[in-house]
């Protein structure tokens, strides 16, 4: 005799579908709303960070400049010397400069970046300031070629230990152009002894005042992008726009399962 299969058999899978539907959504929803609030809460640390980073900017800006000496101090320690003002004494060699392509007040062009031969022998790259890109060759700027002993205040840079991005292109040493600060093609393009070449820049400031006006000393970027508030607003915003639809759809089931009482 056939045996009939329970009628409740098909009811209680497909409730059983429903649940385990019901518990992965309410578990994607808990994940996506704590990684919403996770990225707010990071970019809220990240502007607390960039404002005392501008804050620290501003201060060693505002600062007198200090002996090279207290640079290499600082460097020797696993300091931050970016942005210090520093006052540097020495006679440049301008037969092995540097060429780094730039924008600066809306015009192309190259930073360029000097060998200074300090009293000691040691040897400091030093970016002069802005040229136009018709400029880029020393013989069309022979007055800005100054002699002998200079003075020169400024602020200290590090150096890269790689390229900044993929999207920045290969240094063209052929050319002598530089894309990014690579400290260590510059020493080796140039013929310089590598031992005698400080680790760091120093960007000249803008009371550096050329013979002929080139180099345009004063180049250094401070504006430094602070866009962590809209982000963390943003992040925050749409984890409260998916509270709100969630909230929204509890509550219709809700009226649903109300009125079909």
């Amino acid at each position: 005799m056939a045996i009939k299969a329970s009628s409740g058999a098909a009811p209680a899978a497909s409730s059983a579908r429903s649940r385990g539907r019901v518990i992965a959504t309410a578990v994607g929803v808990v994940l996506a709303f704590a990684i919403l609030l996770s990225l707010g809460t990071w970019q809220v640390e990240r502007l607390a960070w960039k404002e005392s980073l501008l804050a620290d900017i501003a201060e060693r800006r505002a600062a007198a400049p200090v002996d090279l000496s207290k640079i290499e101090e600082i460097v020797r320690s696993g300091g931050d010397i970016e942005y210090r003002r520093v006052s540097v004494r020495g006679t440049f060699d301008h037969a092995h400069e540097r060429h780094f392509f730039a924008t600066f007040e809306g015009r192309t062009g190259f930073y360029i970046y000097t060998p200074m031969t300090l009293s000691d022998g040691r040897i400091l790259f030093l970016n002069r300031g802005f040229v136009p890109y018709e400029m880029k060759e020393p013989a069309t700027r022979p007055a800005g070629e100054v002699a002998g002993e200079q003075v020169v205040t400024g602020y200290a840079r590090a150096r890269l230990s790689q390229k900044p991005s993929l999207i920045v292109p290969e240094n063209d040493l052929a050319k002598n152009i530089f894309y990014w600060k690579d400290l260590d093609a510059m020493v080796s393009t140039s013929g310089l002894d590598p031992l005698r070449v400080l680790p760091f820049f120093v960007d000249a400031d803008a009371s550096v005042d050329n013979p002929g006006g080139w180099p345009k000393g004063g180049v250094t970027q401070f504006d430094l992008p602070n866009n962590h508030l809209q982000y963390a607003v943003t992040w925050y915003g749409l984890a409260a726009a998916l509270a709100a639809v969630v909230a929204g759809v509890w509550l219709r089931r809700g009226r649903s399962a109300s009125a079909g009482q």
